[in-house]
């Protein structure tokens, strides 16, 4: 398999430099394209893949094309390369457009659409890949992009009408954990650790905690609890939680994602 990204930003990079540490696919069968050609083989060179001039270029080169520009992009896109899309697969990676949208855009029997929402802990293989439920993929496509994708992390399949929500929780959760872990690390400077060792533990036991509940799949409430001691420290610190609101702002923050989604 051939694969091409049209856009190269964070989401891209990371997952192509997931695709890549897991070798589930070759450095020379990985090829992009970006407008800008400078910072493009910047990246092509730290990541490993191949530098194309322009999108027909790279549409041509491929077989399977992911579509990593902004949301507001891809239609000009389609436009310039509709008739060498024809034949191949395309795997969607933009907020707002479903299998649906594409289908009003050209027929998805000859261009074969499967649209995703990944997040960038994919870059280690640690992500989260949301995909929607509809797409016209054959079997042996959708396997093949299935097995590619689960190097990247967790694959999660949702209906078209999950997919924000679940884009608001995984897509935008990385930099809400980020806060967690700067805050608890500013705790811990201001008792005197060094930062380097402060993020080391935060995020450690944020991860460590995470691969816990997804080990057990026991509810959160109860591995809480396992650590709350009758009169302990850890209880203390859970009700100064409570009292600042911190259940409320977790959920305010993906209200905001969705009052934001639905304006648009």
């Amino acid at each position: 398999m051939k694969i091409g990204f049209i856009g190269m930003g964070n989401m891209a990079q990371a997952i192509a430099a997931g695709f890549v540490k897991s070798k589930k696919i070759a450095s020379q069968d990985l090829f992009a394209y970006a407008p800008n050609q400078q910072k493009l083989k910047a990246n092509a060179q730290r990541i490993g893949f191949n530098p194309c001039a322009s999108n027909e270029e790279l549409v041509k080169s491929v077989d399977t094309v992911f579509v990593c520009c902004k949301p507001y992009q891809i239609q000009g896109v389609l436009e310039e390369v509709k008739n060498e899309l024809k034949g191949k697969a395309l795997v969607s990676v933009a907020a707002g457009w479903t299998f649906d949208s594409y289908a009003e855009c050209f027929d998805t029997s000859k261009t074969r659409v499967l649209c995703i929402m990944p997040n960038t802990p994919a870059r280690i293989g640690a992500g989260v890949i949301l995909l929607e439920d509809k797409h016209s993929l054959s079997q042996d496509e959708f396997d093949q992009i299935k097995n590619l994708l689960s190097s990247l992390g967790l694959l999660e399949s949702l209906p078209a009408s999950l997919m924000g929500i679940g884009g608001a929780i995984s897509g935008c959760g990385p930099a809400f954990m980020d806060l967690i872990i700067e805050a608890y690390a500013d705790a811990a400077v201001k008792y005197g650790m060094q930062r380097p060792q402060a993020y080391r533990l935060v995020s450690q036991t944020m991860f460590g905690s995470a691969g816990l509940q997804l080990a057990t799949g026991e509810h959160p409430g109860l591995l809480k609890d396992a650590v709350c001691s009758p009169g302990g420290t850890t209880i203390r610190g859970v009700c100064a939680l409570e009292k600042a609101g911190f259940r409320t702002a977790c959920v305010q923050s993906i209200d905001a994602i969705m009052d934001f989604k639905n304006k648009k």
